[in-house]
């Protein structure tokens, strides 16, 4: 069975998953001088008095023997201490935790699977919401809807649903949260023919804060709050609440046909990453592909709903006939073939940092052979530079819309590094850290010329205008249903959707 590796570690089967790299569902910090809440059911005036609120779930504190594992983030170029983290087993400790910080004017974060790239998930001295045991999976196949909880990882939702047949868009990482990838726009391999993760939403239960003290848990689909859920799918990474429950419209799905060439050196760059470009994004809606480049090789992938290798080769041919890559292929149920691209966390890099990207004309032979002198001088063997194909289903908005804005790329890109061992005590300094974050930072700007906008799942807390790189013409009406659902800002942190003002 194939390896899967974040960002791709050089492994036979490195993959690097777009998609999947997350603001946590609801990332969040209570606003500067917020008034405190009291209160776990909530009320709906501003005049509303709540009765104080104790925490309840699993609780973990600095004195707990589980507080450093429970503190950890992915990314361990971040580290963290908050005073207290809510392992929330319902919705109920949601609201007892939202309640409980805003009552005693304490930063709130929350997580899901712990993959936020700029470590927004976490907070030094606050509270630490982790959804990630609301784990609960409803289907029902005659409808082909699926209720899941908040907490389900990406490989949990595939496998899941795969065994009943069914699927949505994920990212390619198994371990990033599925609510942070859907609600910050999410695609995959099944992008092209079943659009953006976000796409399949069709409804969420969301806790938001009620009046100046309270909190709440309110049903968000078209016909309730819907223009909520337009929100949610593509900016609700902890901008209006904290989403406890997801509601997909599924899709049957029986099998794929899962391809990997793998080309030992990068001499043919330009011909393969011209041919990519020209055939990925136009080519049958069904199949999704991703273009990998490292130091020393590139990996294409595809996925091909319902299809045969013949037919996955077929249409990759005008990128399988440039040199002499070594192609395999493998046929079976989606959840397998999924799990069977993912590797422990253990295993891969402390530390990472990615740029995002989204272009919307072909690259140049300029800006290929920018690509081909930066990875050529990358720093480690986990430095990369993919490509995924858009176009097909992407470019088709659902019914009631979505806050994503980025439908017309002809495809997304990014650079991305790691370095550095797993430890339980992150944090010192790797003397790879500031040549790796200065390689990545001029590969990007190096690129700034053929790219336009930016990931709000993969975030830059140096990125220019980041409001309308996210958001584009999108961030008024955001911030009109932010001062809805949350005018007193509860909900912030370094870029998130700031309430209009009159």
């Amino acid at each position: 069975m194939n390896d899967f590796s974040r960002r791709g570690l050089l492994k036979a089967t490195a993959v690097a998953g777009a998609g999947a790299v997350v603001v946590p569902g609801a990332a969040a910090a209570a606003a500067p001088g917020a008034s405190a809440v009291t209160g776990a059911s909530g009320g709906d005036g501003y005049g509303a008095e709540c009765p104080p609120a104790k925490l309840t779930g699993r609780i973990v504190r600095p004195e707990d023997s589980g507080y450093t594992d429970a503190r950890l983030g992915w990314d361990q170029l971040f580290s963290h201490y908050p005073l207290v983290i809510v392992f929330a087993q319902n919705t109920q400790d949601v609201v007892n935790a939202l309640t409980w910080a805003r009552q005693n004017d304490v930063a709130v974060r929350v997580r899901s699977g712990r993959h936020q790239l700029e470590g927004w998930s976490n907070v030094d001295n606050g509270l630490v919401i982790d959804i990630s045991e609301l784990k609960s999976v409803d289907i029902d196949a005659k409808s082909r809807i699926a209720k899941v909880g908040a907490g389900l990882n990406q490989e949990e939702a595939v496998t899941t649903l795969a065994k009943r047949d069914f699927a949505v868009t994920t990212g390619t990482e198994g371990s990033v949260g599925l609510s942070g990838a859907t609600l910050g726009g999410g695609f995959g391999f099944l992008t092209r023919w079943l659009g953006m993760a976000c796409d399949s939403l069709v409804g969420a239960e969301i806790v938001v804060p009620s009046g100046k003290e309270c909190a709440k848990a309110i049903k968000v689909d078209l016909d309730h709050h819907s223009d909520l859920l337009w929100a949610l799918r593509g900016a609700g990474n902890g901008n209006y609440g904290i989403v406890t429950s997801l509601t997909y419209k599924v899709a049957p799905l029986r099998s794929v046909t899962y391809l990997q060439a793998t080309w030992q050196d990068i001499d043919n760059l330009r011909p393969i990453f011209e041919a990519y470009q020209r055939t990925a994004p136009t080519t049958d809606a069904r199949l999704g592909t991703q273009l990998e480049i490292h130091r020393n090789q590139i990996f294409l992938f595809g996925v091909l709903p319902e299809g045969t290798p013949d037919e996955t080769k077929k249409l990759l041919d005008p990128i399988l006939s440039i040199d002499s890559p070594t192609v395999t292929t493998q046929v079976g149920n989606w959840g397998d073939v999924y799990s069977g691209f993912q590797i422990p966390i253990e295993l891969e890099p402390a530390n990472w940092k990615f740029h995002s990207q989204f272009t919307r004309k072909p690259f140049p032979k300029d800006a290929i052979d920018i690509v081909d002198s930066f990875i050529k001088s990358a720093p480690t063997d986990d430095s990369n530079f993919f490509v995924q194909a858009f176009g097909g289903n992407v470019r088709k908005s659902p019914r009631g819309g979505t806050a994503f804005p980025h439908r017309d790329a002809l495809f997304y890109s990014e650079p991305g590094v790691g370095w550095g061992k797993r430890s339980d005590q992150p944090g010192v300094c790797d003397p790879l850290t500031s040549q790796c974050q200065a390689w990545i930072a001029e590969f990007s700007q190096a690129l700034r010329t053929y790219v336009d906008g930016a990931y709000v799942n993969v975030p830059n807390i140096a990125q220019q205008d980041w409001e309308t790189a996210y958001w584009r013409n999108n961030f008024d009406r955001l911030r009109k249903i932010k001062a809805k659902y949350d005018p007193d800002n509860v909900f912030q942190y370094e870029q998130s959707v700031p309430p209009a003002v009159c």
